[in-house]
C-alpha cells in the first residue's frame, strides 16, 4: 500500500484545526494509506489573543494527547525550506536537518510582530507577540519596583493603537499599579500614526474605546510614529520626547515569511491569496491558512483578518479541503460571511461589535463577560477525546469569537 502524506506546517489555531479537520475526513472515509504530519517547533498551542493579560506563560496548551487521539504524527522542529517543484520540506531539528516529502502541504506559520528598521526597537522595546517576549515583559513590569520612583519608572508607552495596542494598554494601569503600588501616579501612554485610535476598527467603536481608555487613565499622542527608542524612552515623528521605562512595541503583523517560498501573488501583509477552497492559486499541491492565506470571507468583497476569529474555521476548511482533494471528494468552500469583534478594554470592561461596520451591541460588563468566554473557553481546543475532537473539526461548525 502506497502512503501518501499530508504536511501541515504550524500548530498555532489554523494548523493545529487543519490536522484535526484532516484526520476526521479521513476517519469517515476509512483511510489509513493517508498520514498526516503537524510540524511546529512545540507541541503547543500558544493562546496568542491572550498575552496582553498577565501570566503570560500560561497560555501555552500540550497537544500531544490530542494529536495522538486522532491519529496525527507531530514532528519537533521548524521549517526552513519549501521545495515546491520536488515536493518536500527542509525542517530544522533539534538533532539535523531533515527532509520530508508531502503529497500535499498546508501552510499554517502564522505571522510575526511588524517591526521596521527603527532605530533602537530590537534593543529597547518589549511585545506582546509571543510568549517568551509577552513573559520578558512582565518580568520588566515586575522588576520596576526596585528602581527609583521617577515619571519615566512609572510610565508605560504603548506604540500602535490598534487592536491589540488597546487591549495591551488598557491593561496596564492595573498592573503597573500592582508592580508599583495602588498610590503610585502611573502614566499610560498610546502613540499611534494615524489621527484616529483604533483606524481600523472605524467608527463604531471608537467612542466606547475613547470613553473606557480616558477613565482608565490612558492618554494617546495621534497623528506621530515613532522615529527613535532608547533605554529612557523615545521619540515621536513630530519631534516630542516621551521618558518612559517601559515601550510595549504592537504596530502591526506580517506573515511567516516562508509564504515568499511559494510563487503567487500576496498582498501587503505577505499572505498568499487562495483561491476558495483555500489552495494556492499558483501552486495546485499547497494550500495556505490562517495569517498566512488572504481569503474571500463572502462574496462582499471582504477578506480574512489576522485573527483567531478567522484562523479556527480557516483551519478547518483547510484540512477537510486538502484531504479531500487526495481522496477526490468535492470540496466545501470557505465561508464565513458573518464578522465580530470583541475588544478587551481592561478592568473598564469591553466593547463588542458586530458587521463589518462594526456596530457596537454590547458594552462594558456584558461585553467583558463575553470576552472572557471568548478567551478562556471558545478559542481552546477541544479534549483528547477521538470522537469529540473529530467531531468539532467539521467546517461546517462555523465559530463565530
Amino acid at each position: 500500500m502506497n502512503t501518501q502524506r499530508i504536511v501541515i506546517v504550524g500548530a498555532g489555531f489554523a494548523g493545529m484545526w487543519s490536522a484535526l479537520a484532516a484526520a476526521r475526513v479521513l476517519d469517515m472515509h476509512k483511510r489509513s494509506d493517508i498520514e498526516v504530519v503537524l510540524v511546529a517547533p512545540q507541541p503547543e498551542l500558544h493562546v496568542r489573543p491572550r498575552l496582553y493579560e498577565e501570566s503570560p506563560n500560561t497560555m501555552r496548551v500540550k497537544l500531544t494527547a490530542l494529536l495522538d487521539v486522532v491519529g496525527v504524527k507531530f514532528l519537533q522542529g521548524s521549517v526552513e525550506k519549501i521545495d515546491v517543484l520536488q515536493q518536500q520540506v527542509v525542517i530544522k531539528t533539534q538533532e539535523q536537518d531533515a527532509l520530508l516529502s508531502y503529497d500535499r502541504l498546508v501552510l499554517a506559520a502564522g505571522s510575526k510582530l511588524f517591526r521596521p528598521d527603527v532605530p533602537g526597537l530590537d534593543q529597547h522595546a518589549f511585545s506582546v507577540d509571543q510568549v517568551d517576549e509577552a513573559a520578558a515583559l512582565e518580568a520588566h513590569i515586575q522588576n520596576l519596583g526596585s528602581q527609583p520612583d521617577t515619571p519615566a519608572r512609572n510610565t508605560l508607552v504603548v506604540v500602535g493603537g490598534g487592536f491589540t495596542g488597546i487591549e495591551t494598554a488598557a491593561e496596564m494601569p492595573a498592573r503597573l499599579r500592582a508592580a508599583l503600588g495602588e498610590d503610585a501616579q502611573v502614566n499610560v501612554v498610546i502613540v499611534e500614526r494615524n489621527s484616529d485610535i483604533g483606524p481600523d476598527l472605524g467608527p463604531g467603536p471608537r467612542p466606547v474605546i475613547q470613553q473606557a481608555l480616558a477613565e482608565l487613565g490612558v492618554t494617546a499622542v495621534l497623528g506621530a510614529g515613532v522615529t527613535a527608542i532608547d533605554a529612557h524612552g523615545l521619540v515621536t515623528s513630530s519631534g516630542q520626547r516621551i521618558d518612559a521605562s517601559t515601550v510595549v512595541w504592537t504596530a502591526g503583523a506580517r506573515a511567516n515569511e516562508l509564504t515568499s517560498q511559494i510563487p503567487g501573488e500576496r498582498d501587503a501583509y505577505g499572505r498568499l491569496h487562495v483561491d476558495r477552497n483555500l489552495r494556492v492559486k499558483a501552486v495546485p499541491t499547497i494550500y495556505a491558512t490562517g495569517d498566512v492565506a488572504n481569503a474571500a470571507t463572502d462574496d462582499q468583497g471582504n477578506v480574512t483578518m489576522m485573527s483567531c476569529q478567522h484562523a479556527m474555521n480557516l483551519g478547518r476548511s483547510a484540512g477537510h479541503n486538502v484531504a479531500s482533494d487526495l481522496l477526490g471528494l468535492t470540496p466545501i468552500p470557505y465561508s464565513q460571511p458573518k464578522y465580530v469583534t470583541c475588544l478587551d478594554l481592561g478592568p473598564w470592561g469591553a466593547v463588542y461589535t458586530e458587521g463589518w461596520e462594526r456596530s457596537v451591541k454590547l458594552a462594558g460588563a456584558e461585553a467583558k463577560a463575553l470576552k472572557q468566554k471568548i478567551n478562556t473557553e471558545w478559542i481552546y481546543p477541544p479534549s483528547a477525546n477521538r470522537a469529540e475532537a473529530l467531531a468539532s473539526a467539521d467546517p461546517l461548525r462555523i465559530v463565530v469569537a
